[in-house]
């Protein structure tokens, strides 16, 4: 599976050290003391124009609600326990400063990422899946075409035009990953950013990559 996932998503990482942080994110999702509760209702930035941008540091008086894009249900709650579970792993062994897990969910206003789990300061729940908010959404490029990405260098990035979605203006790395199914079609993606430049070295890359094989697994 690690070979067949760096091969459809691009990204090159050696095999070994994935294995080695597979094995150490099932030791942590096993163990009871590392279980966190489901997180069902979140505060999210209030949207700029036409939703182009989130205004960073203003906040929506009402907060979101899973329940309105997912049933509530015993299990539903156990996967996305399970999922924050993930998210509390990453920020502990990696020290990023935001990661956040999100579904392919059709909705009334079409196809788009659902965050479902997150560490971090609130940002937009919902990515439209379209063309027209690829042009400006990492999120969304990956998550139309499958293939990781991995900027550790934003502003030049930015500057060079490539495509980016900016919530919070500290961030300066980003990694942008795919989930896939047991067919390796595209159902998600992880995004991890970091306040500083060059932050995703092979090592934290394959600890992401790690979670992005087992995050399938529990998606509601």
């Amino acid at each position: 599976m690690i070979s067949k996932y760096l091969t459809r998503a691009n990204v090159d990482i050696n095999v070994s050290q994935i294995e080695g942080a597979l094995s150490e994110l099932d030791s942590f999702i096993a163990e009871t003391a590392n279980k966190q509760e489901a997180v069902w209702s979140f505060m999210i930035p209030e949207l700029g124009e036409g939703g182009a941008c989130s205004l960073f540091g203003h906040l929506q008086e009402t907060p979101f609600e899973l329940e309105s894009y997912l049933v509530r249900s015993p299990q539903s709650d156990l996967r996305l326990s399970q999922l924050q579970t993930i998210v509390h792993y990453i920020q502990q062994r990696t020290n990023v400063d935001w990661f956040g897990i999100y579904q392919n969910t059709v909705t009334n206003d079409g196809l788009q990422l659902l965050k479902l789990s997150y560490c971090g300061a609130p940002s937009r729940p919902l990515f439209p899946v379209n063309d027209t908010f690829a042009a400006t959404s990492n999120n969304v490029q990956v998550v139309m075409s499958g293939l990781g990405r991995v900027i550790n260098n934003v502003q030049s990035y930015v500057e060079s035009g490539g495509e980016y979605y900016t919530c919070d203006p500290k961030v300066q790395s980003e990694s942008c990953l795919p989930l896939y199914d047991e067919h390796m079609q595209c159902i998600g993606i992880i995004d991890a950013e970091a306040f500083r430049n060059d932050f995703f070295t092979a090592e934290t890359l394959a600890i992401l990559i790690a979670a992005c094989i087992r995050i399938p697994h529990y998606l509601p």
